[in-house]
C-alpha cells in the first residue's frame, strides 16, 4: 500500500506535465498565428516541359538525318479572295418607251437571250395618240403641199405676190417637218406606220442572261407610269469581274494591267488568267481595305457570286527557302519543320510553306532562312516525339 507522501508527489509531477502539455499547445498557436498574419508562403513552381522541344538518345540519331534549307530566288505572290461580278458596262436595262400595261411576258429571270429577241409586250394608249398625230401630219402635209402648188401656179401667172408664194413655201416645209417627227415617234414606240396597233413589242438590245426582272403579267410599263422604268436588266457575261479586297499595304504591289491568276472555289483546278483593270481609290474605314477590280474573260461555268481567290505576282524577286517536302509536317491546319536545338534536342518550328517545286521539294515562304538546317523527316521524328 502507497504513503499519503507518494501520492502526493505524483499528484504534483502529473499536473506539472499537464502544463507543461497546455503551454506548449498556447506557444504552438501563437507562432502559427504569426505567421498566418504575415506574408503568404512562397509559390511552389511546377516545370512544364516544352511541347515543340524532342529529345532523342544518342543511338537513335542516325535516324533523322539533316538537309540544309536551299536558297532560291523567286518572284512574291500576293493571295486575295473575291466576288465574280458582271461588268457593268455590259449590263443594259430593257425599258419600253410606250407606256402602258403589260400583256404579255416571253422571257423571265436567268433566261439567256438573244439581240433582238421579242422579251414582253405592252398595250399602250400612246400608240393611239402618235398614230393621232401621224394622220393630222399626213394630212396637212399633203394639204400644204397642193397649197403651194397652185400659188406657185398664181405666181407665174401674176395673181400673187412674192411674199405669198414664201408664206406657202414655209407652210409646205413646216408641215413636211411636222410629218417627218410623226413618223419618227411611231418609229421610237416600235410601230409600223402601215400595219398600226395597240400592243407594242419590247426586244432584247442585247444578247446575255437576264440578270435582274421588275416587271410581271398586267403591271404597268413605260418611263411615266408608276413602276420601275426597266423591265429587265441583261448582261453580257462573255467577261466579267472578280473583285477583291485587298488591305491597305499590299496595295503597292500591285499595279494597273498587271497579270492575275483566278481559281474559283467551286473549280479548283481551273485556273483562268486575268488583268486588274481598276484600283479603288477609297479605302473600307474599318476593314482597311480597296476594291480591286480583276476583267477575266468568261469560259462558260463562271456563275455572278461565286467565290474566288486571285494571285498576284510582285516583278521584283526575292529570296527564299527551299527544304525537301518531307521536311514540311503539316498539322493542325499550319506547317512545320524540325531545326536542331542543341545535343540530341530539335526544335518543331512554324513556317509558312508555298508551292511544290521539283524534285519533291517545297519552298517555305517564311519562318526559314536559306542555310538552316532541317531534319529531313519530320513525321518521323513527330511519332517519335509522341511515344
Amino acid at each position: 500500500m502507497m504513503s499519503r507522501s507518494f501520492l502526493k508527489q505524483a499528484r504534483s509531477a502529473a499536473l506539472a506535465c499537464a502544463v507543461a502539455a497546455s503551454m506548449s499547445v498556447a506557444l504552438s498557436g501563437c507562432k502559427d498565428k504569426a505567421q498566418g498574419d504575415g506574408a503568404p508562403p512562397a509559390a511552389h513552381v511546377i516545370q512544364v516541359p516544352d511541347m515543340n522541344l524532342i529529345t532523342i538518345d544518342n543511338k537513335d540519331a542516325h535516324r533523322f538525318p539533316l538537309a540544309d534549307a536551299e536558297k532560291i530566288e523567286a518572284a512574291a505572290e500576293l493571295n486575295v479572295t473575291g466576288t465574280v461580278l458582271p461588268d457593268i458596262s455590259r449590263e443594259v436595262p430593257v425599258i419600253s418607251l410606250a407606256n402602258g400595261r403589260v400583256v404579255d411576258i416571253k422571257a423571265r429571270l436567268d433566261d439567256n437571250v438573244k439581240k433582238g429577241q421579242l422579251l414582253l409586250k405592252v398595250q399602250s394608249p400612246d400608240i393611239t395618240n402618235a398614230f393621232d398625230t401621224y394622220l393630222k401630219a399626213a394630212n396637212d402635209q399633203q394639204l400644204a403641199a397642193n397649197a403651194l402648188m397652185r400659188t406657185q401656179d398664181l405666181f407665174q401667172h401674176g395673181a400673187v405676190s412674192q411674199a405669198m408664194l414664201d408664206q406657202a413655201e414655209d407652210a409646205a416645209r413646216n408641215a413636211k417637218a411636222d410629218l417627218t417627227a410623226a413618223e419618227e415617234q411611231l418609229q421610237t414606240l416600235g410601230v409600223d406606220k402601215r400595219h398600226p396597233s395597240s400592243i407594242v413589242n419590247v426586244y432584247a438590245p442585247i444578247s446575255g442572261v437576264i440578270v435582274a426582272q421588275s416587271v410581271t403579267n398586267a403591271a404597268a410599263a413605260g418611263v411615266s407610269l408608276s413602276g420601275s422604268a426597266t423591265a429587265f436588266t441583261i448582261a453580257d457575261l462573255s467577261t466579267i469581274w472578280v473583285v477583291c479586297d485587298v488591305y491597305e499595304n499590299d496595295i503597292p504591289k500591285l499595279q494597273l494591267g498587271q497579270q492575275a491568276k483566278i481559281r474559283m472555289n467551286a473549280y479548283p483546278d481551273r485556273v483562268l488568267t486575268g488583268r486588274i483593270s481598276d484600283i479603288g481609290p477609297i479605302l473600307d474605314p474599318s476593314l482597311r481595305t480597296a476594291k480591286v477590280r480583276i476583267e477575266v474573260a468568261n469560259p462558260g461555268f463562271l456563275k455572278l457570286g461565286m467565290f474566288a481567290t486571285a494571285t498576284f505576282t510582285s516583278l521584283a524577286r526575292q529570296s527564299y527557302a527551299v527544304v525537301p517536302a518531307d521536311a514540311v509536317l503539316h498539322l493542325h491546319d499550319r506547317d512545320w519543320v524540325f531545326v536542331p536545338a542543341g545535343e540530341n534536342q530539335f526544335r518543331r518550328t512554324a513556317v509558312h510553306a508555298g508551292p511544290m517545286l521539283s524534285g519533291n521539294r517545297q519552298q517555305i515562304l517564311s519562318g526559314l532562312e536559306p542555310g538552316q538546317r532541317v531534319v529531313a523527316n519530320a513525321l518521323l521524328l513527330e511519332t517519335v516525339g509522341n511515344q
